[in-house]
């Protein structure tokens, strides 16, 4: 197992108090969400941290760690009810991964990387009006659960939980009413995302090639209030279809 390996299981694995310490800290930020949507976040950020704990010890029992670059293409899209139309755009995502094999068909896959979300959502309502393209970047911390169907392909599922750290919008076509440009920026939006990521890979030695859907359970924008109604531009949830290719190193 290689040094990188070393840093990334003694920082987030080794000292429980790193748990409590981000439950605590999330706690807090969430103050300003309902109780619902709060629990949700803070129960999937408690997945993530519990598995990664209780999995690393029987992971350095097996085999060795697996630590490894990986990078591709998004197509994302918004998905809300509010709009009259929402198509995908294209992005990236690049990061690392740290495979800890549990048992020779399963292994428990923490990876952390740079993705790109967003749309070009068209809007045709009493306050919006036009088209616009969001633009949105996150950092992004899912923890995966892989399993060896055969010892060609995999399948692969878990929660996430990403910062959003830019957030930009363009306008695009018969913008009335409401300029997205002017009227929106990174503050407008809720910072954290949180949902499931599901899908397969294609190993072939060290490389792996595969492919994921990922579904946001939090809403992208923050709920504003005009001339006495309340509204939430954009009122819409993260999608991602993802293509990938990961190196992994011993």
């Amino acid at each position: 197992m290689n040094y990188v390996s070393y840093f990334i299981n003694y920082v987030i694995f080794r000292d429980g108090i790193t748990a409590i310490f981000v439950h605590k800290l999330l706690d807090k930020h969430f103050k300003k969400y309902n109780n619902m949507k709060k629990q949700i976040i803070l129960s999937i950020v408690s997945i993530l941290i519990i598995t990664m704990t209780s999995l690393t010890c029987k992971a350095q029992e097996t085999q060795s760690f697996k630590f490894g670059i990986k990078g591709g293409l998004n197509l994302s899209n918004l998905y809300t009810s509010d709009a009259k139309s929402s198509d995908m755009i294209t992005g990236f995502n690049l990061g690392v991964f740290n495979k800890l094999p549990v048992t020779s068909f399963l292994a428990i896959q923490p990876e952390f990387y740079v993705t790109t979300k967003g749309a070009s959502v068209t809007y045709n309502n009493l306050f919006i009006d036009g088209t616009a393209k969001f633009n949105l970047t996150y950092l992004e911390v899912p923890v995966l659960c892989v399993v060896n169907v055969t010892h060609l392909l995999n399948v692969q599922f878990g929660p996430y939980v990403a910062y959003m750290i830019d957030g930009k919008v363009k306008n695009e076509a018969n913008v009335n009413l409401f300029n997205f440009e002017q009227n929106i920026n990174v503050n407008d939006y809720n910072r954290i995302d949180a949902g499931f990521l599901l899908g397969a890979g294609l190993d072939v030695g060290s490389i792996t090639m595969g492919a994921r859907y990922s579904m946001g359970m939090t809403k992208v924008g923050k709920t504003k209030s005009f001339l006495g109604s309340d509204y939430t531009v954009p009122n819409a949830n993260n999608a991602v279809i993802n293509f990938y290719l990961a190196a992994s190193f011993n």
